[in-house]
Parts: C-alpha cells; sequence; structure tokens
C-alpha cells in the first residue's frame, strides 16, 4: 500500500468509505461514515485508495523513535547489558578474614560481590556520559572529571579476574 496521510479516504470491502484519522506503526485508525472509528490493519488487502493524502514531511519511522528511545534510555537509567561472571567463580565465596582474632569472619558470596561491582562500573559509565553530555561544563573541565573517572576504572582492574568476557574488564589510562 502506498504511504498515507491522514485525511486520506478510502474504501473498505466490509465498512465502506471512511477517512483515515490517525496513522499507527501497525494499524490504521479510520473513521467509517456508516461504520464508525474502526482500528485497522495498514496490510489489509480490502483497504482501496480512494483519494490521497501525502503524509507530512516531518512523520518519522518507528525504527527512528525506537533508536532514539534506546539512546535515551541508555544514557538515563542505570541499567546496562547482563555482565557475566566467569564460571570458576559462580557459586563461590568471598572470606575476609580479619588480623584481629576478636573480629568475626565475613563471608559474601562471590556472585553478590560481583553483583556490586558491575553496579559500581555501570554507575561510573552513567557518571562519564553525563559529564561529556553536560551543557554547563567546559571542555577543560569535563577532561579534567574524566580523568578522575579514568583513575577510577585502573583502581578497579583488580576486579578483571572476575568476569567472564575480556569486553567486560576495566581498563585505566595503562601506560604510555
Amino acid at each position: 500500500m502506498e504511504l498515507l496521510g491522514i485525511g486520506s479516504r478510502i474504501k473498505h470491502g466490509t465498512y465502506g468509505q471512511g477517512i483515515i484519522c490517525k496513522i499507527g506503526v501497525e494499524f490504521l485508525s479510520i473513521s467509517f461514515f456508516e461504520g464508525g472509528l474502526r482500528e485497522i490493519l495498514r496490510t489489509d488487502s480490502d483497504i482501496e485508495v480512494v483519494e490521497a493524502i501525502e503524509p507530512e514531511n516531518n512523520m518519522i519511522s518507528f525504527d527512528e523513535v525506537e533508536d532514539v528511545l534506546y539512546r535515551l534510555l541508555t544514557k538515563h537509567s542505570d541499567t546496562s547489558e547482563v555482565v557475566e561472571i566467569g564460571d570458576r567463580w559462580r557459586g563461590g565465596l568471598l572470606v575476609l578474614e580479619p588480623k584481629d582474632e576478636n573480629v568475626q569472619v565475613k563471608e559474601i558470596p562471590i556472585d553478590t560481590f560481583f553483583h556490586k561491582i558491575v553496579m559500581v562500573r555501570d554507575r561510573l559509565r552513567v557518571l562519564e556520559q553525563n559529564i561529556n553530555s553536560h551543557k554547563s561544563l567546559e571542555e577543560d573541565e569535563k577532561i579534567h572529571l574524566q580523568q578522575y573517572i579514568t583513575r577510577a576504572y585502573g583502581s578497579l582492574t583488580t576486579f578483571n579476574v572476575l568476569f567472564k568476557h575480556k569486553k567486560d574488564h576495566f581498563v585505566g589510562s595503562g601506560k604510555g
């Protein structure tokens, strides 16, 4: 079917003549002269175009809306991709044994500890994105703050041993 804009006149095999009132991704809302307002699949083969009105130029595709929404959610949320713990650590136990015998040993499931490390990494990424997109900060201020984040990543490289995939590792500034 050709691209139709709001106000296009159509004829439907079952409902008769109508005018397109709303255009959705999958459905057209059509006000039929004798059948009232109905949602019809855009791909319905019973639709015959009587008079086409061109869609407005400012319309965007569903894919474009989806891309924008994904970028916004990624930028402004604490959620991220699933990061897996290395198989050899799964179900393990982190034991913190103090030198002072009067202090109790602390046991933490490694999976819980790993989850907290990943949350720190994700929040550093969000902080990094917020700094880079901040409208009031000058470029030299952004670079200065970015250096602290890079150093934090570097301090956390010790925990890279817990990650299943190298792509998830913390990366500091490195040498050279």
